[in-house]
């Protein structure tokens, strides 16, 4: 049901425009991290952190490091498993050294839509955890990918943790607008 683009987790420590999940949602999402220049015209090597590598392209507006400083992609190109990424702003090696080791954003309303029933992880953290008749439980805190579907860690309400599988024997109902995540916790052995 959950997917992700970029490092859309979330912290709930963080504040609103560094990724956290208050109700209104972060404003920025992680895509990738800037690891080092490439040549002398000021490319940067890019470690994408996105489901979408894809939308790393010419003409896009992203935001680099905490300071979220507006970057103009001009060119783009496959260096796998990473990226060679070129500014309009940076024009060369030197300029390009200040964005070393920084992380590189988009604002979540450039975020493309995802088709029905799947979800950013960001959407998903801080969720109301419910059970099936509607009692409130406690908050999800956190997504867990595992190899064959995610993980949803559910802080209860008394302090404990409770790792529920994302598998729909489980995961009854995501109402975002509403909040609200209903749950059927398993019965472990």
């Amino acid at each position: 049901m959950a997917i992700t683009s970029g490092a859309e987790r979330g912290n709930a420590n963080q504040n609103n425009n560094e990724g956290s999940l208050q109700v209104s949602g972060p404003e920025f999402i992680c895509i990738g991290k800037i690891h080092r220049t490439h040549g002398i015209k000021g490319d940067v090597i890019l470690d994408p952190m996105t489901d979408f590598p894809e939308r790393i392209r010419r003409g896009r507006s992203v935001y680099a490091g905490d300071e979220h400083r507006p970057l103009t992609i001009a060119r783009a190109r496959q260096k796998p498993p990473y990226l060679l990424v070129g500014f309009k702003e940076i024009e060369d090696e030197t300029a390009a050294a200040e964005f070393r080791n920084k992380f590189l954003y988009v604002k979540t309303s450039d975020l493309p839509e995802l088709p029905e029933g799947e979800y950013y992880y960001h959407q998903l953290i801080g969720l109301d955890a419910v059970d099936q008749n509607g009692q409130r439980v406690g908050t999800l805190s956190e997504v867990l990918e595992t190899g064959a579907n995610d993980v949803y860690v559910i802080k209860k309400d008394d302090g404990a943790e409770e790792l529920v599988p994302d598998v729909p024997q489980f995961i009854q109902k995501i109402n975002i607008p509403g909040h609200k995540i209903e749950i059927i916790f398993p019965e472990w052995i």
